[in-house]
């Protein structure tokens, strides 16, 4: 059996546009692009996704991969893989700072461990909620339906040099800022109580300068944040299970994909 150049690169593009695609949004996406993940592990996976997507794309048309609009198809490809798992890499961040403000406002933000997914020193508070919002991610099942959105892009974004436009690259930057407000709003209600502490600490001071606040403010300002964190852990915890589901309505958006 003799397999003309033409079939060969027929079949080498149907199959390198997913994979660019596909492998890209692994590099970004949260959990999966951590450092403790094996690069090795990550390539396989994203070859196998790749092979079992392909019966179940669309007819497209063949783009040469070493030609000009390869070059231009490529990069899209890249670019719309990054960006799903980007907005996605947003919403872990925003859990991130409620936690640093959280730990600031208590005193222990000189309590600091490397972050293992982003090699960034963090206070330890936020790789608690970092490990909670993980658990929550994967028992959601977000990683699967963040696959599904990007197996179902093939049909409502097709592989070719026109992918995202100028609109989805703004729109992405613009809920952007929701890292500071929905991780301040995460934050709020423990921040606030520990401020109400910190007023009342200040009033004693100037009623009592005899009193010696560094020594007594800190192991209870220190106690009081631990309380709240435990009471405000299902707040945080809801507001970040909203955060998900919204940073799923952006990527639909700019995938053009409507639920």
């Amino acid at each position: 059996m003799v397999y003309s150049e033409q079939q060969i690169m027929m079949w080498a593009s149907n199959f390198f546009w997913p994979l660019l695609r596909i492998g890209a949004m692994f590099i970004a996406i949260p959990v999966f692009s951590g450092r403790f993940v094996d690069g090795k592990i990550l390539a396989g996976v994203t070859l196998m996704i790749t092979f079992f997507t392909l019966p179940l794309l669309p007819e497209q048309q063949t783009i040469e991969v070493l030609s000009h609009e390869g070059l231009i198809t490529g990069l899209q490809q890249i670019f719309i893989g990054i960006s799903a798992g980007f907005v996605l890499q947003l919403v872990f961040s925003a859990i991130i700072f409620a936690g640093q403000g959280i730990a600031y406002s208590m005193g222990l933000g000189f309590a600091s461990m490397v972050d293992p997914t982003t090699g960034v020193s963090v206070p330890v508070l936020s790789q608690f909620y970092l490990v909670l919002a993980t658990l929550i991610f994967l028992t959601l099942g977000g990683h699967l339906v963040l696959i599904e959105m990007l197996i179902d892009s093939f049909n409502t974004l097709p592989i070719g040099a026109i992918g995202m436009e100028r609109s989805d690259i703004w729109s992405i930057i613009a809920w952007s800022s929701r890292i500071f407000s929905a991780g301040l709003l995460m934050a709020m209600p423990a921040i606030a109580s520990l401020l109400m502490v910190n007023i009342a600490f200040g009033v004693v001071t100037k009623a009592a300068p005899q009193l010696n606040i560094f020594s007594v403010g800190f192991p209870i300002t220190l106690i009081l944040g631990l309380l709240l964190m435990w009471v405000t852990i299902p707040g945080v915890l809801d507001n970040f299970t909203n955060l998900l589901v919204e940073s799923y309505g952006v990527i639909g958006d700019f995938l053009r994909i409507r639920h």
